[in-house]
């Protein structure tokens, strides 16, 4: 879960509509209603990690019968960083079903300054080319930003909000590059992109110019202009339609779909071990705002379980410091959940 992190910034505040205080679901869809005490109470514990602005739920959806959802505030919209990169790479299995541009897995890629950014553990120090299927593992596993604008540009940011907007995701808000999204958050208009070198400066604590204006680190990371937002149902929703095989036409795409989204690394930090699972999570530090996020779907038996973690505060721990209890809690209420079915 790699994201930018630099160290110089202005204290940032959360948009007033992510401090509204949420509460657990109402008991009569609530996993206790259920008899699932265990499961609420990881939840509980959960939700401790940031009160205000935190977000979880976890469908279950058995083969027959009545499925039942468990959570807290699952409509908040947070901020998610890298976990709408699956969104990117659900549009880009949709571009190679239809033939646009010729795209395809095995088609190469150019890495270069011209989409070099921060957060990109695979292909940071690269020039030359490589497959799009390569730039795909790396957005997902190692959740790459070089790899994600690469593919990003591919398919165009407009095109995957309007896949989102087709499926009703309406808290999901994609930038148009990460570069960008860190353009913006530095104080640049929306849609400028200050380059390799603007991204080096800001890692170097450097002072950034644009126009001929020295610029100002932004507050709203939570914005309708350039950020990585959606709520926890959102995420639930579109795992549940794409593993059902309601947004692609060919067995091909979805199995593509599943062999990449497996490889996440919080998959197998939460997941109980032996389940079948898929799910991408995501990061940010930005000054003294902060966010962790884990969704995706696990399969118990035939049973899909389908969950979304978001956490965002400020201040304190990163969200380095704080991973480790943020997967803890994570996967006690993946294992809870998982014992419930």
């Amino acid at each position: 879960m790699t994201d930018f992190r630099p160290t110089r910034r202005k204290a940032l505040k959360l948009t007033a509509a992510s401090l509204a205080a949420p509460a657990l679901l109402s008991p009569a869809t609530s996993a206790i209603a259920a008899g699932r005490a265990d499961l609420d109470t990881a939840i509980n514990r959960f939700v401790a990690l940031a009160p205000k602005t935190t977000s979880c739920v976890v469908a279950v959806t058995p083969p027959q019968g009545p499925g039942w959802r468990a959570g807290y505030a699952p409509e908040q919209r947070l901020f998610v960083g890298s976990a709408v990169k699956t969104y990117i790479l659900g549009q880009f299995l949709l571009d190679v079903e239809s033939g646009r541009n010729q795209l395809s897995g095995t088609q190469l890629c150019t890495v270069s300054d011209a989409v070099r950014t921060p957060g990109s553990p695979v292909l940071i120090g690269l020039n030359g080319q490589t497959l799009f299927r390569t730039a795909l593992e790396s957005m997902i596993s190692h959740s790459d930003n070089i790899s994600t604008d690469i593919t990003l540009a591919a398919v165009g940011p407009a095109r995957v909000r309007e896949l989102v907007g087709r499926m009703g995701l309406n808290t999901v808000r994609i930038p148009d590059s990460t570069r960008v999204l860190f353009s913006y958050l530095a104080g640049a208009p929306s849609g400028v992109d200050l380059g390799w070198d603007g991204m080096q400066k800001l890692e170097h604590n450097e002072k950034v110019y644009y126009d001929n204006h020295l610029l100002s680190p932004r507050t709203d990371v939570i914005n309708d202009k350039q950020s990585m937002t959606s709520s926890a149902n959102d995420l639930v929703n579109w795992y549940q339609q794409v593993l059902a095989g309601k947004v692609f036409t060919k067995p091909t795409s979805l199995i593509e779909f599943k062999r990449i989204s497996a490889m996440a690394d919080a998959v197998w930090m939460t997941v109980p071990q032996g389940l079948l699972a898929y799910g991408k999570g995501g990061s940010l530090d930005w000054g003294t705002f902060h966010a962790l996020c884990f969704a995706g779907q696990m399969l118990v038996g035939k049973t899909p379980v389908t969950f979304s973690f978001t956490s965002n505060w400020l201040d304190g721990k990163t969200s380095g410091e704080r991973t480790e209890a943020f997967i803890s809690a994570v996967s006690d209420v993946l294992k809870a959940a998982a014992n419930a079915v």
